[in-house]
């Protein structure tokens, strides 16, 4: 007779407290074929103490997976960090800074980061690109969203836990020379658009809209979210939807479909953006004959 009680106590438990438990968060869904299944998951690369625990499935999935595939697992080798922005984001002696552009963009960018709380001489030698995501990173954390809070992290500390092998669908290196096939005029141009949102309020707006989104797994939200990125004709808005996702898409699409072939019970998660809109990973997983679910 315990067990039914147990049973029925911690069902109710569960309806009572359903926050402790997890709320649905990003997307997910199930991809099967050859008789094997995969979770993939959409996550956000910043994080709040409030987005964990991660809703049960996530957990459950984890617990039972037989390899957990990230775009990057940041947790592996600290060095190759550091290596990625040696090649491909420091400014090589000689070549000009931000600080040697026209008075009034330097003005404007020493503004910025003066706000963000960032000594300028800190990026001083950085490409104009990195000094645009390290802008737009200061962005999120002013809003209380942590780097080391990321959901890529925690699932990857979560796999480890249970020893879970963690397997890169990417790498460090290769992410960063994407960045570094921008011209150089493009980079600036890249770096000024960042500024010009930021001191117009727009990438705020814009960092909210897609934190509420994955936030509350809101598909029309994400979607709307997506559309907005394929139709952003500026420099950095072109950049993000050809290279940064559509080029990408593809040869993770590959690698995941050729996980699955191997592996029963596997985890992906990735960018939940490459999840959504046009030419989107799942739509090119079902357009090679696999079943692609969305569980929400």
């Amino acid at each position: 007779m315990r067990r039914p009680i147990i049973v029925v106590f911690l069902s109710l438990l569960m309806l009572a407290l359903p926050s402790a438990w997890g709320a649905e968060r990003g997307a997910l869904f199930k991809v099967s074929g050859s008789g094997h299944t995969m979770y993939l998951f959409g996550t956000m690369h910043v994080g709040l103490p409030e987005f964990y625990p991660l809703e049960p499935r996530i957990a459950t999935a984890i617990q039972n997976a037989s390899a957990l595939a990230l775009e990057v697992d940041l947790l592996q080798d600290p060095a190759k960090l550091g290596a990625a922005m040696q090649a491909h984001a420091m400014l090589a002696p000689g070549k000009p800074g931000f600080q040697d552009r026209s008075p009034a963009f330097r003005k404007r960018v020493e503004q910025a980061l003066k706000k963000a709380k960032i000594d300028p001489a800190a990026v001083a030698r950085f490409k104009p690109w990195l000094v645009a995501t390290t802008l737009t990173l200061a962005e999120y954390a002013s809003e209380g969203y942590q780097a080391e809070l990321a959901v890529d992290i925690k699932l990857a500390q979560m796999a480890r836990a249970v020893k879970v092998p963690v397997i890169e669908l990417e790498s460090i290196s290769a992410q960063f020379a994407m960045f570094d096939r921008l011209g150089v005029e493009e980079q600036w141009k890249f770096l000024e658009e960042s500024v010009e949102m930021m001191e117009s309020g727009k990438q705020r707006a814009e960092m909210r809209q897609i934190v509420d989104a994955w936030g509350s797994a809101d598909k029309a939200a994400l979607d709307a979210v997506a559309a907005k990125v394929e139709g952003d004709t500026s420099v950095s808005g072109k950049f993000m939807q050809k290279v940064l996702l559509e080029e990408r898409n593809g040869p993770l699409a590959e690698k995941l479909a050729a996980l699955l072939a191997k592996q029963d019970k596997s985890v992906a998660a990735i960018g939940v953006l490459h999840l959504v809109g046009k030419n989107s990973v799942p739509a090119l997983l079902g357009g090679k004959g696999l079943t692609v679910e969305r569980v929400y």
